[in-house]
């Protein structure tokens, strides 16, 4: 028995708009980092299903460029909110307006 592509289509969806309602709604940063990275999750399913479905590997590879890119974003967004930490000892998004310049 083998899942649909339209399961994974769907759950791709949905994990992508609780990405997109967690940026959104949340004020904390690192709740927001987390959800970019849910939202970068469910792009990679979905690269990885219609890989899967058209026989291709330009799918898969697309995955791993989006890994890469995900793992970056996180080391620069974490070193960020650690040095904002220091300084102000909160990590609200409202708070970031001081970084202009």
């Amino acid at each position: 028995m083998s899942i649909d592509a339209a399961w994974y289509l769907g759950l791709a969806v949905v994990l992508f708009a609780i990405g997109t309602v967690g940026v959104l709604v949340r004020r904390n940063v690192l709740v927001m980092f987390m959800c970019v990275e849910l939202m970068l999750n469910a792009a990679n399913l979905t690269f990885a299903t219609f890989a899967q479905r058209l026989h291709d590997i330009g799918g898969q590879v697309l995955v791993f460029f989006v890994l890469v890119v995900a793992a970056a974003e996180v080391v620069v967004g974490l070193g960020l909110v650690v040095a904002i930490f220091r300084r102000r000892r909160s990590t609200v998004a409202d708070d970031l307006h001081g970084m202009k310049g």
